[in-house]
């Protein structure tokens, strides 16, 4: 099993991201033209709110609280600044919530 993960961002000109894993997403996109928009960091503003496929750990009960109410009916849907990256996916952000 590989120690990284790659991450990309279909949609976007952003490159892909090879991050170790259980690295946190949103720490690893603080650069200038990130493909997700950041509030918080906290998961309290949902402003990061995004589409990961692929298969990554389940949300913990304070980021399950907020998707059920942002995203009832979609169960894709994320806080990128809660992620921790477990495995390869694609993350979107336009998922017409």
């Amino acid at each position: 099993m590989s120690n990284f993960c790659k991450i990309s961002f279909p949609g976007t000109d952003y490159p892909s991201l090879t991050l170790q894993l259980y690295q946190n997403l949103s720490e690893h996109l603080t650069i200038q033209n990130s493909p997700v928009l950041f509030g918080c960091r906290t998961g309290i503003c949902g402003t990061c709110l995004v589409e990961v496929v692929g298969n990554i750990s389940p949300p913990k009960p304070d980021e399950q609280e907020m998707l059920e109410m942002l995203a009832a009916n979609h169960p894709h849907a994320r806080l990128a600044c809660q992620v921790d990256v477990t495995d390869n996916v694609e993350i979107r952000r336009n998922i017409g919530f």
